[in-house]
């Protein structure tokens, strides 16, 4: 009876100690601050670690999360994630991708404020600046109809690539997922290249008013999680050439999918409410 008193009797997962959470609030900090710094140098008069505090919060935020990460699919082959589990990435998954919901609401509050009332007699300094009209005096717009449309393309079609990943791997079909996720990660790294390839030609500066504030805040940070995404993607890639997924057990794979679709929807948003209809 001795040897049972450690014994499992119940199925969650009481994860070991872990220094990653630490490190990642650490890093966290490390990062948000030296970009402050990089960003307003002159806060702290002479002494500003600026980019080298970006930097290097960034590489501890990196590398953070591909350890933290490698030990939870360990667990998973461990045998740790129960279906009581798995259940609860889930609705953590769910929870994460409705708080980046109300992130991006943030944008396009700004957006349509500045926007809608580009005329509002009260605000005198934001008359003053934009002439009373939106888009402001001065600014340019891109053509929703060129780049921005085949974006839009882009995302529509890496949607339906990721989708047929996933039932590809439901059904059993190892091949299938494979060449779904590798049609997801290039269209993924097209789109980056194409909005790299935007911005450079851009008419206007990210200090140029409240519009060009705003346009690169919102598409910049869903640009952002597209390569957060494809990083993702092709993580999944990795394991699934390594045989990680099964048909019965693949989170790891849907939390991907889910933030994958996520991204798109953010973008039909953008494409709709930014390009077309604030341009």
């Amino acid at each position: 009876m001795a040897g049972d008193h450690h014994a499992v009797d119940h199925d969650y997962h009481l994860v070991n100690p872990s220094p990653w959470p630490a490190l990642g609030a650490l890093s966290a900090f490390i990062l948000a601050f030296g970009t402050v710094w990089y960003m307003h140098p002159d806060l702290m008069g002479e002494f500003s670690i600026g980019l080298a505090g970006t930097l290097i919060g960034l590489v501890m935020v990196v590398c953070t999360m591909y350890f933290w990460w490698r030990d939870v699919v360990a667990e998973s082959h461990g045998g740790d994630h129960k279906p009581v589990v798995q259940l609860g990435l889930r609705y953590g998954m769910a929870l994460f991708i409705a708080s980046e919901v109300m992130f991006f609401a943030a944008f396009f509050w700004a957006f349509f404020d500045a926007s809608i009332y580009a005329d509002e007699a009260i605000q005198f300094g934001r008359v003053e600046a934009n002439g009373g009209q939106w888009p402001p005096v001065g600014i340019e717009t891109f053509d929703p109809f060129h780049l921005p449309l085949m974006n839009t393309m882009i995302l529509l079609l890496s949607g339906c690539t990721v989708t047929w990943a996933h039932h590809a791997l439901r059904e059993g079909n190892r091949k299938g997922l494979i060449q779904g996720l590798w049609l997801t990660v290039l269209l993924g790294i097209s789109f980056t290249a194409l909005q790299a390839y935007e911005y450079g030609h851009a008419a206007f500066g990210f200090t140029d008013g409240i519009y060009s504030s705003t346009f690169y805040m919102a598409t910049g940070f869903h640009g952002f999680h597209v390569i957060v995404g494809t990083i993702f993607l092709a993580v999944c890639l990795v394991r699934a050439q390594r045989g990680h997924f099964t048909a019965g057990q693949h989170f790891g794979f849907e939390a991907a999918a889910w933030y994958w679709h996520f991204v798109d929807v953010v973008w039909l948003f953008l494409f709709v409410c930014v390009y077309w209809w604030g341009g």
